[in-house]
């Protein structure tokens, strides 16, 4: 990094910090830690998504499977081309599409195959990542490039199809709590110095209920002391982006677990991570607005929120087993040549292999209208753990 880079960046993270004490000061003096976050994160022109900072990949805070290799775009190909063809046509729905690469490699795969969908349209909300999806995709042919449109809103008006939703999840804004006998909720505040940190205070009604529900179903007791979080927005943004969806199958891939793992009192300092720089700590409170805060997702909870809106859960496996139900093996095989096939394989093994992202990663598939069995998913079906 620049001595200028640096420069900006120190600014940014003071015009964010003056904005959180702003928040604060209007809230009482303390803050939720879901509206910390969603600030952060979020607030216009300031946020970690919202502003310029590149975020993804050599130069940005962390790497997505589509960044570490074609294949995953290739194989979810796969996935799409399946779907539409079972619905005699349709469109692809990608939420959050990061620098536009799943995006490409998903349409120059369908291009391949003779399976175009009839629009690829993206929901994003940061200008700044749109810029750059838009820069990349600029560059197939005029043909697949004419297909793309980027909406801000999820889509009001019936269309059928493929929903891909990479790492979006964990991106939503969490309430964080703690068990010390009782329930506290942990917030942000002030401390002595002036600096940013973790305050605890009696939870309200709504997250004491929610998380007494938890413990139940997770039927287990905690230790003292014993942190975690929770995501109620899970349920209203899977109810907003297949609301219109009228035949179709929803893709979400992220990192997480079911409610009785989540839960689990083993994993007793929650789940809550930043990155920055491709370096990950347990600090939310280091520099906002250049730090990404992210939370694994609770795919009981995502099995709720489908059933809540009209949606089947028709499989749920790790991404491993989804990408070599897609034939991510055969997709390494073809390769032209042999420094190819090399590379190719090492791509291969950090999507599957249970220490990098094959096992953490989890894959749920909702779907509408959709009765055929789909070959991600037959290798695995954990829905029996939710």
């Amino acid at each position: 990094m620049t001595d200028a880079e640096a420069m900006h960046e120190e600014s940014h993270a003071a015009r964010v910090l003056a904005r959180v004490h702003d928040a604060l000061a209007a809230a009482g003096g303390w803050l939720s830690f879901d509206a910390y976050m969603q600030l952060v994160l979020y607030a216009p022109g300031l946020g970690y998504y919202s502003a310029g900072a590149e975020k993804l990949g050599a130069r940005g805070d962390f790497t997505t499977a589509p960044e570490i290799s074609p294949l995953f775009g290739r194989c979810l190909a796969r996935h799409c081309a399946q779907v539409l063809t079972g619905l005699g046509g349709g469109e692809i729905l990608e939420l959050g599409a990061g620098t536009g690469r799943l995006a490409f490699d998903v349409l120059s795969a369908l291009a391949a195959q003779g399976v175009m969908p009839e629009r690829y349209r993206i929901l994003e909300v940061s200008a700044d990542l749109r810029a750059r999806q838009r820069e990349l995709l600029a560059r197939l042919p005029a043909p697949l490039f004419s297909r793309v449109q980027w909406i801000d809103t999820p889509a009001r008006e019936p269309w059928r199809g493929a929903l891909l939703a990479n790492e979006v999840l964990d991106a939503l804004p969490v309430e964080c709590f703690i068990w010390r006998g009782a329930l506290f909720e942990r917030g942000v505040a002030l401390g002595a110095d002036g600096a940013l940190q973790w305050q605890e205070r009696p939870a309200r009604t709504t997250l004491r209920t929610e998380v007494e529900r938890l413990r139940a179903d997770a039927a287990t007791e905690w230790p003292d002391g014993f942190a975690s979080e929770l995501c109620t927005r899970v349920g209203p943004l899977i109810s907003e982006v297949t609301g219109s969806m009228t035949e179709g199958v929803a893709l979400f891939i992220d990192y997480g677990l079911p409610r009785r793992e989540y839960y689990h009192p083993r994993r007793a300092t929650g789940t809550l991570r930043c990155h920055y720089r491709h370096r990950a700590h347990e600090n939310p409170f280091a520099d906002p607005g250049l730090t990404d805060l992210t939370a694994w997702v609770d795919f009981t909870r995502v099995a709720e929120a489908a059933d809540a809106a009209g949606l089947d859960v028709v499989g749920f496996a790790t991404q491993a087993a989804l990408l070599l139900g897609l034939g991510i093996e055969g997709e390494v095989a073809a390769a032209p040549d042999e420094a190819t096939r090399i590379r190719r394989a090492s791509e291969a093994r950090q999507l599957l292999m249970p220490e990098e992202m094959g096992e953490t990663f989890k894959v749920m598939a909702l779907g509408r209208g959709w009765e055929a069995e789909l070959p991600g998913f037959a290798h695995q079906d954990l829905r029996r753990m939710l």
